[in-house]
């Protein structure tokens, strides 16, 4: 694929992506100060599974200048990336991901970022998004009013592009998903990233996997449900009286 492009071009990525590797402390303070406010949140920490970040692997961001460099040529443009517009360009050398256990946690943990982005003066640029190829997950997230995306190698997940203030150059790619989506996010970044396996047969697993996870993710939910239903048929019969004064509660506030 390398050779397809010109020795020129492939200098400018070289030199890109050393320009990238000088200048990452940036991206680690972004990190420090994003997780900082995450974990203090009371209600991020109530939802959320588990947290994680990373700085991009310069190698990777190699593979996707290259990517984006080969697509330019298909098309007839020019590869317009430079030392100047890099990190606005390329929006996930920055990346934080929030893990949750069951999908309707979703939306107290986007009304919590949200409320963060405000109350900190953080800049939404992009999102919330969601990437999944499942009908179900699909028909979930246009309910709720979240932007789809198409996701036709099976990844599910939900992205928003953040910068710490207006006058700031970088960027920070936030990722929310269930822990059954993160199974499958690292089984087939491991295998299938940033070149997809040579094995078929590999390939083709990594296909059933994401239906099974995306299976058990229903599951869970289903679990979650059931154990609510459940813990609000024992309070009814436990305490009738707090039951009926909850209910004429709701009642007045229609």
């Amino acid at each position: 694929m390398k050779n397809e492009l010109g020795v020129r071009q492939l200098r400018l990525i070289d030199d890109l992506v050393k320009h990238f590797i000088d200048n990452q402390e940036p991206y680690k303070r972004v990190l420090i100060s994003f997780k900082g406010i995450v974990e203090s949140s009371k209600k991020l920490s109530e939802f959320a599974h588990s947290i994680r970040s990373r700085i991009k692997d310069p190698d990777h961001l190699k593979d996707k200048l290259i990517r984006k460099a080969l697509e330019a040529k298909e098309k007839g443009r020019a590869f317009s990336i430079t030392k100047k517009n890099l990190f606005a360009k390329i929006n996930d050398l920055a990346g934080f991901r929030i893990i949750h256990l069951h999908t309707k946690q979703f939306e107290e943990i986007d009304a919590e970022l949200k409320r963060i982005f405000i109350e900190q003066k953080w800049i939404l640029l992009k999102g919330p998004s969601a990437r999944t190829w499942d009908d179900e997950s699909r028909e979930y997230f246009t309910k709720i009013g979240i932007q789809v995306d198409k996701s036709p190698n099976m990844y599910t997940s939900v992205h928003y592009i953040i910068k710490p203030n207006s006058n700031a150059e970088i960027t920070c790619e936030v990722q929310v998903r269930t822990l059954m989506e993160e199974v499958w996010g690292e089984v087939d970044h491991t295998i299938n990233y940033p070149h997809k396996s040579d094995s078929i047969s590999c390939r083709e697993q990594i296909k059933v996997l994401a239906r099974v996870t995306s299976s058990s993710s229903r599951l869970v939910d289903s679990i979650f449900s059931t154990h609510q239903d459940f813990e609000a048929s024992k309070l009814k019969i436990s305490n009738p009286m707090k039951v009926a004064a909850n209910l004429r509660g709701r009642k007045g506030k229609k």
